[in-house]
């Protein structure tokens, strides 16, 4: 489904300049990483809430450390 605002974006797109776009695409696919990698650790301190007997974190620092030291799961 499109959007207005998708609509609109697609009508600037049409105006820049080659230079221009690639700095939007890239820009669009630093957005998406960023996006990815806060599903991620929320699905990481979820998952963590709901375990909270496998570590005992005093501080946010620890919490982190904690979470990215963390066994990788088979679950995509």
């Amino acid at each position: 489904m499109k959007t207005a605002e998708i609509t609109n974006i697609d009508e600037m797109l049409k105006m820049l300049p080659k230079t221009a776009l690639r700095e939007v695409r890239d820009f669009a696919a630093y957005l998406l990483d960023r996006e990815r990698r806060h599903k991620a650790l929320v699905k990481r301190v979820l998952k963590a809430e709901q375990e909270p007997d496998m570590v005992e974190c005093r501080t946010s620092e620890e919490f982190m450390h904690a979470i990215l030291n963390a066994p990788e799961d088979d679950e995509g």
